[in-house]
């Protein structure tokens, strides 16, 4: 495994395993929020335009 023994010690992170995973971890939710609230926005922002742009043609009929 290269700088560690074992894959326990690879966990552990020489004690310091809990603060590296929790950055880790609170790093990967960032950016899973940051993406999915960019893809719920694009989608609520294409719907918004699709029914304005139905009530601008409806209302020039």
């Amino acid at each position: 495994m290269g700088y560690f023994a074992s894959f326990a010690d690879f966990l552990q992170m020489g004690k310091h395993g809990l603060y590296v995973w929790l950055s880790y971890g609170i790093f990967l939710t960032i950016i899973i929020y940051n993406s999915v609230t960019v893809i719920i926005n694009k989608r609520l922002f294409f719907k918004n335009a699709k029914r304005q742009l139905r009530r601008e043609q409806t209302n020039d009929s």
